[in-house]
């Protein structure tokens, strides 16, 4: 019977291999990133400014959500989340493209409505 060779040493080269080129990746990531215009050197700071937003605008986006009937949230979720074209909503719904556009401008005139109550 012949001996199993180990395949530790095999596996582990593999792994050294695959965060190798993680690494390589993300470097070259970050150097693009640093590169764009615009590119914020204090990431952080605005990070938080926009999760305190967030958190602030949490519940009342909640609220404008639930007031929009289950088809207004597919429609609204199928744009923003899916990121499908009007094209492709129209396609899902069998409805013209421009029913989707009136639909989608409906919606968010609601959801803007809600946002600006000052409660």
């Amino acid at each position: 019977m012949a001996a199993i060779p180990d395949a530790a040493p095999w596996l582990y080269g593999i792994a050294a291999n695959l965060i190798a080129k993680h690494r390589r990746t993300e470097v070259r990531r970050l150097r693009a990133l640093a590169r764009m215009p615009g590119h914020d050197d204090n990431p952080f700071e605005q990070r938080s400014i926009d999760r305190i937003d967030a958190q602030r605008l949490g519940p009342r986006l909640t609220d404008a959500l639930t007031r929009l009937s289950s088809a207004e949230r597919e429609l609204l979720f199928l744009v923003t989340w899916a990121e499908l074209s009007y094209e492709q909503v129209a396609q899902a719904f069998d409805i013209p493209v421009g029913t989707v556009r009136s639909r989608l401008s409906r919606i968010r005139a609601k959801i803007r409505n809600v946002l600006e109550d000052p409660r």
